[in-house]
């Protein structure tokens, strides 16, 4: 786990170094199940390039975090198979995970978070898999490949002990006829605006240990328009906040990734957003693992 030149938040040597780092930041810059507008390759390293940017000093929880430190891992290099590709991500996630420290993958396209949930799951046993997403991903398959975007979901509940699906709305009738269980279960953006115990009820699908995956559709175009299908009506910066800070603080949550972001130049905010959510998750699982008011 050789840094990247361009690390996570910039941070000096002594706070990205691989022995001692907590966080291991893996960039895996792959799109070759997308069916809609194409550019989530760049995704990544436009995350890392904004991160830099973000500042240390966290104004909500009033501390800085980075001295747990991140390494930020060379990128995957995907191929036009996709199972390969899956194939790739697994061997790449595999000695970090192994290693103790918390993974947080950088996206490129969603398909990914199948082979990284069940690299985590070897190493931690059962866990439950908390999504954040415009689009419920649960189709046995799409585009000719069990290994499109619009399945990963459906490969994940093969492998995790429960699934918690947050801002959904958009899904499809072979969604809604073949998944009816995790379709009643949705906690969509009408629910979080309309149930004072949306929070809750997320947490009432989460076993003790946690994997998080943020499909950064699941906000709205407002907050992230640089995606490959902005669905409008999604969660609002604090409503995202509120959950994940809240199940850091009530779950133990051991890997999380950040899919989907498309840059759209001259426009960083999509990016930006994505990068201060990934310094909030390092923050909110410190927290969490202290016991600490967040």
């Amino acid at each position: 786990m050789t840094p990247a030149p361009d690390n996570f938040l910039g941070l000096p040597p002594q706070f990205c170094n691989p022995r001692s780092a907590r966080y291991a930041v893996l960039p895996v810059p792959y799109e070759g199940t997308v069916s809609y507008a194409k550019g989530t390759a760049g995704g990544p390293a436009a995350i890392l390039n904004a991160s830099q940017q973000v500042e240390w000093f966290d104004d909500e929880l009033q501390a800085e975090f980075y001295e747990a430190g991140a390494v930020t891992c060379p990128a995957v290099e995907p191929t036009d198979d996709p199972g390969e590709t899956m194939r790739r991500v697994a061997e790449a996630a595999r000695p970090v995970v192994g290693s103790g420290k918390f993974l947080l993958t950088l996206g490129g396209e969603h398909s990914i978070t199948a082979p990284l949930v069940a690299e985590v799951a070897a190493r931690y046993g059962p866990l439950s898999v908390l999504q954040i997403d415009a689009h419920a991903d649960l189709r046995d398959s799409y585009g000719g490949t069990k290994h499109s975007h619009a399945s990963v979901m459906r490969r994940v509940r093969d492998i995790a002990a429960g699934i918690c699906q947050v801002g959904i709305r958009n899904y499809s009738q072979e969604e809604f006829d073949a998944c009816p269980r995790e379709v009643a279960n949705f906690i969509t953006p009408r629910i979080v605006r309309t149930d004072p115990q949306w929070v809750d009820r997320a947490l009432a699908l989460l076993g003790e240990r946690v994997y998080v995956t943020v499909d950064i559709d699941g906000f709205d175009p407002s907050v992230a328009p640089g995606t490959g299908t902005p669905e409008p009506g999604g969660l609002l910066w604090h409503e995202g906040l509120e959950l994940l800070r809240r199940v850091c603080a009530e779950r133990q949550v051991v890997a999380a990734d950040i899919v989907e972001v498309r840059p759209i130049p001259p426009n960083h905010c999509t990016e930006f957003a994505a990068a201060r959510l990934a310094y909030k998750l390092m923050a909110y699982t410190q927290c969490g693992a202290s016991r600490r008011t967040c």
